[in-house]
């Protein structure tokens, strides 16, 4: 079983009767309904913000650069030298 967390919420006498109408509608406590709405809406706000959303041009120039040929600048030329040369066991 995960650890339990306490969380105080505190809202005007009008929010606290739109959530138990709420509630009552859905059959459950009012803490039940406000842990479901917010695990709902933090899930979804975290996934939208984890996608990255492009327009079709935007979308074709980053295909266009993952497909196109690559030159590596002269550090990092270097580097990929430099490790040619070390011997790997």
């Amino acid at each position: 079983m995960s650890a339990v967390a306490r969380f105080d919420l505190k809202m005007d006498a009008e929010e606290k009767e739109l959530v138990s109408r709420a509630a009552a509608l859905m059959g459950t406590t009012m803490a039940a309904f406000v842990r479901t709405a917010v695990k709902e809406k933090a899930h979804e706000l975290l996934d939208r913000e984890s996608r990255v959303t492009m327009t079709a041009l935007d979308f074709h120039a980053f295909t266009a650069a993952l497909n196109g040929t690559f030159t590596p600048n002269e550090a990092l030329q270097n580097a990929m030298n430099a490790a040619h040369g070390v011997k790997r066991a």
